[in-house]
């Protein structure tokens, strides 16, 4: 894994870039220093470029919130989810997992979350006993949920009637500004934990890399991946069969001694042993999303 300053050392070996959204190009607030010179040089010089994350919203959500932050369309190619991911696949059925589902669903998640499945053929319940299944878009990060104390409830009378669980955003936490919030995939790991069915779907699992790929319209072997967290970004490169690149300026910066409020960059060796220890094997690491 060898260390970049920025993107510009990197950018003549890769013709495609697949870019984490929350952590790498903005903290859910507003997109770090760097990151909008970042994207229009890599525009100018003709690279392809394709958002991809684990929001639990389909895109064409996502999008005009990118564009409230100052990222506006034409520093990128394409925009896939796991939320996109998850309609997709609730909508077509093809996938034997999915097809074995009914259609009675109990959502635990926010208002804001109902694109993952608006207009499709389901009937959404309150009642655990009375569905098939749940889909679990997450906590709203606007609360500033810590843990997963308050969904308890919920969760624990989805387990009593083993519901099968879908997991639209396999994230257990993120940082918003500054504060560290839970994301479905802290839930989704408690429900798995007590022997319930969960099916994972956004990074790192394959299917949301198929579409970002296909928006990218690169060869796979002229494509870098970037992102800061081991277990989602990097290993998902990894099983895409892409070159990956790892921010280390996101949610590890703390473990890595980084700070953003200090200016101080995290720690290489450190970055390499956790790597190593992960059995990931990323080809960069950048402290940030910078030219």
């Amino acid at each position: 894994m060898k260390w970049h300053d920025g993107l510009s050392g990197l950018s003549h070996d890769y013709d495609g870039y697949i870019l984490d959204l929350w952590g790498v190009v903005h903290n859910g607030v507003e997109p770090y220093p760097g990151v909008l010179e970042c994207l229009q040089r890599l525009r100018e010089a003709g690279r392809r470029v394709v958002l991809l994350s684990n929001a639990p919203r389909r895109t064409a959500t996502v999008e005009p919130g990118l564009r409230r932050m100052g990222i506006s369309a034409d520093l990128y190619d394409g925009i896939m989810t796991s939320g996109e991911c998850t309609h997709r696949m609730l909508a077509a059925r093809t996938d034997p997992w999915f097809a074995g589902l009914g259609r009675r669903m109990v959502h635990l998640g926010p208002d804001k979350d109902v694109d993952v499945y608006a207009g499709l053929d389901l009937d959404v319940v309150t009642d655990p006993a009375q569905a098939d299944f749940v889909l679990n878009t997450g906590p709203d990060a606007e609360l500033g949920e810590e843990d997963i104390t308050p969904y308890l409830p919920l969760l624990e009378q989805c387990a009593a009637h083993d519901l099968p669980m879908i997991c639209a955003n396999p994230d257990q936490q993120v940082i918003r500004g500054s504060q560290r919030l839970i994301c479905a995939g802290a839930m989704a790991s408690w429900y798995e934990n007590r022997g319930r069915s969960v099916r994972w779907i956004g990074k790192p699992y394959p299917e949301v890399y198929a579409l970002a790929l296909s928006l990218l319209d690169v060869p796979r072997d002229r494509v870098l991946a970037l992102g800061d967290a081991l277990a989602t970004d990097m290993r998902g490169a990894a099983t895409a069969g892409i070159d990956g690149c790892w921010v280390l300026g996101g949610i590890h910066q703390e473990m890595l001694g980084g700070s953003w409020a200090h200016n101080r960059n995290p720690d290489y060796d450190l970055a390499v042993a956790e790597a190593t220890a992960a059995g990931l094997a990323p080809v960069a690491c950048v402290p940030s999303l910078r030219w």
